[in-house]
């Protein structure tokens, strides 16, 4: 049985990024265990819809980043999505708000995610993921010119600049290139 559940969930997290300017596919490793709170990371984005209707306008960032109250939220104005209008029809935007609150940081066992539900007092709602503690301090030896000051990088919001590896999930360390720095040495 739990073989069966095992080969079910890694032919679901295959992902193919609608994007014009390049593809990305990636799976969960099979030695990835996601039920197990050591496992490093974020649960991928496994919902097309999602990967295409948010990637199209920016990095679909994966829903174990944020608690569901965020997601919630952020989806209740989407003609006001951070000075954009992002309106989806209805039974999209339906479709959308489910998948990320279902798979939001709370409900997650993956440790980037346990790590940023740990961080954040239980009335706060963060809209932007860079704003939970978590990730605050977790980018904290960053200066301005590594980031704002870089016209790579321009904001801690395009974590798939440095992160080399945010599309799988992974925001490991080990992974990070900062565009005219280099690999990240702590």
């Amino acid at each position: 049985m739990k073989l069966i559940f095992v080969l079910l969930m890694l032919s679901s997290y295959a992902v193919l990024a609608d994007d014009d300017s390049s593809s990305h596919s990636f799976k969960v490793n099979a030695d990835d265990d996601i039920s197990n709170p050591k496992t490093p990371g974020v649960v991928p984005v496994n919902n097309p819809l999602y990967a295409e209707e948010c990637g199209a306008c920016h990095f679909a960032y994966q829903p174990g980043l944020l608690p569901a109250r965020s997601w919630q939220k952020l989806m209740l104005d989407l003609e006001n999505h951070f000075g954009e209008n992002a309106e989806l029809e209805a039974e999209e935007q339906n479709a959308l708000t489910a998948y990320m609150t279902k798979n939001a940081a709370e409900f997650s066992k993956y440790k980037r995610s346990v790590k940023i539900m740990n961080s954040l007092a239980k009335n706060k709602t963060p809209l932007r993921i860079i704003e939970t503690p978590y990730m605050v301090k977790k980018h904290d030896e960053l200066t301005p010119k590594m980031v704002v000051g870089n016209p790579e990088v321009k904001s801690l919001s395009y974590c798939n600049k440095c992160h080399t590896k945010a599309i799988t999930g992974s925001y490991s360390e080990k992974d990070i290139v900062i565009p005219g720095y280099g690999n990240w040495e702590d």
